[in-house]
C-alpha cells in the first residue's frame, strides 16, 4: 500500500512479484489499488490491476484431473506471461509481442494459449472475489490471438499482414477502422453479459460511430 500510494511503480511491481496480495484491505476496507486510485497514483493502479502471478499460469503447465497432458506447454508459459502482464494493450503491441517470439508465432501454440486465457477469464468471473478487469483483459488478448491464427492460416504475409491491417487508415481521415472493429468485436464477444464492466463499455461505445 505504501509504494502504491507514493506512486513508486518499480517497488509496487517488485512486491507483487514477491507475493504481495492485491485483495487485502486496510482498516477502512480499501485495497492497495483503491488507495492508490484515491490519491491519483493511476500508474500504480495499472500495475496492480495488470499483475498476474506466474504460478497461476504455471498451474496450466501440469496435467490436471483426468488430463494426460497439460493444457499449456511449459515452453509457452514465459512468453504468454509476458503478454498477460503487459500494461500496453494496443493490439499492434500485442501482435508484435507474439511475432517476436518464434515459440508463440505458430497456429498450434496460439490455439493452446487462447484456450488457457479463456479458462483464466472464466475463473476470474466465477471466483469469490470477481475480477472483471482481468477477465476482460484475458478475453481481449484471446480474441487477438484468434485473429493472429486466422492471418497465419490464410495470408501469405501472415502477422505482418495483420499489423498492416491494424494500422491502415481510411482515406478520408486516416482513422484505423479495422483496429476499431476488432476492439469492438472483442467487447461484443465477452461471454459474461451480466458483468458491470461490460455494460459500462457498451454504454460508452454503442452511441459512438466508427
Amino acid at each position: 500500500m505504501f509504494p502504491a500510494n507514493l506512486g513508486n511503480k518499480e517497488i509496487t511491481w517488485m512486491m507483487l512479484e514477491a507475493g504481495a496480495e492485491t485483495d487485502v484491505v486496510n482498516s477502512v476496507g480499501r485495497t492497495a489499488a483503491q488507495m492508490a486510485a484515491f490519491v491519483g497514483q493511476h500508474d500504480c493502479v495499472t500495475v496492480i490491476n495488470n499483475f498476474f502471478p506466474r504460478e497461476r499460469l504455471d498451474y496450466y503447465t501440469k496435467p490436471q484431473g483426468l488430463d494426460k497432458e497439460p493444457k499449456l506447454p511449459v515452453k509457452l508459459a514465459g512468453p504468454l506471461h509476458k503478454i498477460i502482464t503487459t500494461t500496453n494493450m494496443h493490439p499492434v503491441k500485442i501482435v508484435l509481442l507474439v511475432k517476436e517470439n518464434p515459440l508463440l508465432a505458430e497456429v498450434e501454440a496460439l490455439q493452446k494459449c487462447y484456450r488457457v486465457l479463456d479458462l483464466i477469464c472464466e475463473k476470474c468471473m466465477k471466483q469469490k472475489d470477481m475480477n472483471e478487469v482481468l477477465a476482460m483483459k484475458m478475453h481481449y488478448i484471446s480474441c487477438i490471438f484468434q485473429k493472429c491464427i486466422t492471418f497465419l492460416k490464410e495470408r501469405e504475409d501472415k502477422l505482418d499482414g495483420f499489423i498492416k491491417s491494424l494500422l491502415k487508415g481510411r482515406e478520408k481521415d486516416g482513422f484505423p477502422v479495422y483496429q476499431e472493429k476488432l476492439i469492438r468485436e472483442s467487447i461484443r464477444k465477452f461471454p459474461y453479459c451480466e458483468a458491470t464492466l461490460l455494460q459500462q463499455l457498451v454504454r460508452s461505445i454503442a452511441p459512438v460511430e466508427i
